[in-house]
C-alpha cells in the first residue's frame, strides 16, 4: 500500500504541470515548456548550458515565441514528453507583466488595498519577485512608447525604476506552479479570475513608487 501511495504521489507531481498548463490554455493563455531544476546532480538547470544565466526560468527552445500555444493536444504532448517542465507564458499577447522585487510588490499590494485600486493576477516567485499581470499594450504605433524588458540586462541597472521589468512583446515569465532553481515554487497570491486585466499605466505608477 505504501508503494502504491508513493506512486500516486509521484504521478500527481508529474501531472500537475500539465494540468496547470491546460488551465492556462483554457483561459486563452499560450504556454510553452520551460527548463526545470534537475532531480539529481550538481546543476541548477535541466538545460545543457554550462553556467546557465537563468536556471530553471527559461524556455526549452529558442523557438518558443513561434511555438507557444493554447492548443490542449499540443500541450498534452509537450508535457507527456517533459512532465517536469516548468511553464513559460509569453507576454505581449494576452497580457503584459510587471516584474518587481518581492518587497516592492508587497508594498504595492498594501497601497492597492488601501486605495482600492484595480489589480489583476499576482504571482510570487519564491519570495524573491512578484509578477503583476496587466492588460497588454500590444504593439504601439509609436515605438517611442515601447518599453522593452531587455531580458539580457539586470533590472537593478535601470535608473528610473530600479529592480523593475515590464515584460511585454518578445518576452515571457515563469508561471505557477513552476519549481525555481532555489527549490521553491512559483505561487499565485491573486490567481486569475477571468476578470478584465487592469490598465498597465495606472498600475505602473504604484509599482514605480514602490521600487524607489
Amino acid at each position: 500500500m505504501l508503494a502504491v501511495s508513493g506512486n500516486r504521489r509521484q504521478r500527481a507531481a508529474r501531472d500537475r504541470m500539465a494540468s496547470a498548463a491546460l488551465e492556462y490554455a483554457a483561459m486563452g493563455w499560450p504556454c510553452f515548456p520551460g527548463a526545470h531544476p534537475p532531480a539529481a546532480g550538481d546543476r541548477s538547470c535541466s538545460c545543457d548550458r554550462i553556467g546557465c544565466p537563468d536556471p530553471a526560468a527559461h524556455p526549452v527552445s529558442a523557438a518558443w515565441a513561434h511555438q507557444a500555444s493554447a492548443d490542449p493536444d499540443r500541450i498534452r504532448r509537450w508535457w507527456s514528453q517533459r512532465p517536469q517542465a516548468n511553464i513559460i507564458l509569453p507576454t505581449g499577447r494576452v497580457f503584459d507583466v510587471f516584474d518587481v522585487p518581492a518587497a516592492a510588490g508587497a508594498a504595492a499590494l498594501d497601497r492597492i488595498a488601501r486605495e482600492d485600486l484595480p489589480v489583476g493576477p499576482v504571482a510570487n516567485l519564491g519570495d524573491e519577485r512578484h509578477l503583476f499581470f496587466v492588460a497588454t499594450r500590444g504593439a504601439p504605433a509609436d515605438e517611442d512608447e515601447w518599453w522593452s524588458c531587455h531580458l539580457d540586462t539586470s533590472p537593478e541597472t535601470v535608473a528610473e525604476t530600479p529592480g523593475m521589468r515590464w515584460h511585454c512583446r518578445d518576452s515571457y515569465v515563469v508561471a505557477p506552479p513552476s519549481v525555481l532553481a532555489s527549490g521553491r515554487e512559483a505561487a499565485w497570491l491573486r490567481p486569475p479570475a477571468g476578470a478584465p486585466l487592469p490598465d498597465p499605466l495606472r498600475l505602473l505608477e504604484v509599482l514605480a513608487d514602490s521600487c524607489e
